[in-house]
């Protein structure tokens, strides 16, 4: 099967769900993996990308789903990420392979067995559990010095959740995790299932290409952080048992591949805002192959070297990436601050310029912001 790059942006956006989704947990759904970011200059971005799905929504949903009804949970997929419950399992060979980073800290463990068990037991007995609920091991210094961790209790509970031991039961106010026993969050039936590594990385493949709606290897690969090499064994796995398709896209030099019976939808009509860490364009490289988008986040760069700004998002406009603009919520103020907007070449400035305010205001109107 052949693909003009326009039917592979059309499959793609509709497979992604953008602009399309009735409700929260089937964006979530849809998506397969909701990377976790705390940046708070707009919004959380695992806010945002529901919020591209479904259109303003209250953000107490995606919490209650997540650490009250427990529809999904958190693991280490896509970086930091909230998966659907049901996915645990597909999971566990990573977890039985996790180390701890910086790996060094691992040392730290061994020689605090003890006090990683007494934790352990302090979960089963009080849980849920935060860090802070936690002292350091006697003789310890409680904060750790150069590790994102910030602290010696957080670091192994971090440890423990790498490896499976808990799972995430809460996010507090200040964003930090909150810990309990897995089978007090994950369903019995599931805990239950058994995946070998080869049949979960397929399960894992084939969730990503039903996200992508058309993807190369490489695409596939970096859904769920897989090794390239092993997601090719998955994938060629996947083209015996007839679960996935090659394909050709117009000026893509690597072949690609779709479900069987993914078909081209219409155009997508509206626009809205992009988080930076949207699945759309996570993987900077296909997002430049598939849009012709060049993008960076400049978080870290330096003002005077930045191109288009601190904090900025792409702007999604009848299924093109057609502009982006530099945004941050003046929340003492109470204004949604638009510090610029820029324009990809060939688009029609004034009807984008309107989208793009069109767009800004239903934003604002989400963040209970005002324009400025």
């Amino acid at each position: 099967m052949k693909l003009t790059l326009d039917e592979a942006r059309r499959i793609t956006v509709a497979a992604q769900g953008l602009l399309g989704m009735s409700s929260v947990e089937d964006a979530v759904r849809r998506i397969g993996v909701l990377q976790i970011d705390f940046v708070n200059v707009l919004v959380p971005a695992h806010f945002l990308i529901p919020y591209s799905r479904v259109g303003p929504y209250d953000r107490a949903e995606l919490h209650d789903l997540v650490y009250r009804k427990y529809r999904f949970t958190e693991q280490w997929a896509h970086e930091a990420s909230i998966i659907p419950v049901e996915h645990w399992p597909l999971l566990q060979y990573r977890r039985d392979s996790h180390r701890v980073r910086p790996w060094n800290f691992e040392e730290q463990l061994a020689r605090h067995e003890g006090y990683a068990q007494w934790i352990l037991d302090e979960v089963k007995r009080r849980g849920p559990l935060s860090a802070d609920d936690l002292p350091p091991p006697d003789g310890v210094a409680r904060k750790l010095d150069a590790v994102w961790m910030g602290t010696f209790p957080r670091a192994v509970l971090e440890a423990h959740f790498g490896r499976g031991a808990v799972a995430a039961a809460n996010r507090l106010p200040n964003y930090a995790r909150a810990y309990n026993l897995p089978h007090r969050i994950v369903p019995k039936a599931i805990l239950k299932q058994k995946f070998t590594k080869e049949q979960a990385q397929c399960e894992l493949i084939e969730i990503a290409a039903r996200a992508h709606g058309v993807a190369t290897a490489h695409d596939l690969a970096d859904y769920h952080r897989m090794p390239i090499g092993e997601a090719r064994v998955a994938i060629a796995a996947l083209l015996a048992e007839k679960r996935l398709e090659v394909v050709s896209v117009e000026g893509w030099k690597d072949t690609a591949y779709i479900t069987p019976g993914t078909e081209c939808s219409k155009q997508m009509q509206g626009g809205t805002f992009l988080s930076p860490f949207d699945p759309l364009v996570w993987r900077r490289p296909r997002a430049e192959r598939l849009f012709h988008f060049e993008y960076r986040i400049e978080i870290y760069t330096p003002a005077e070297k930045r191109r288009w700004g601190y904090y900025v998002l792409p702007f999604l406009l009848d299924g093109k990436l057609v502009a982006r603009a530099d945004l941050k919520a003046d929340r003492k103020a109470e204004k949604l601050d638009v510090l610029s907007m820029h324009f990809e070449k060939g688009v029609r400035v004034p009807a984008v310029r309107a989208a793009l305010k069109a767009e800004c205001g239903r934003l604002a109107d989400w963040l209970g912001l005002s324009r400025k």
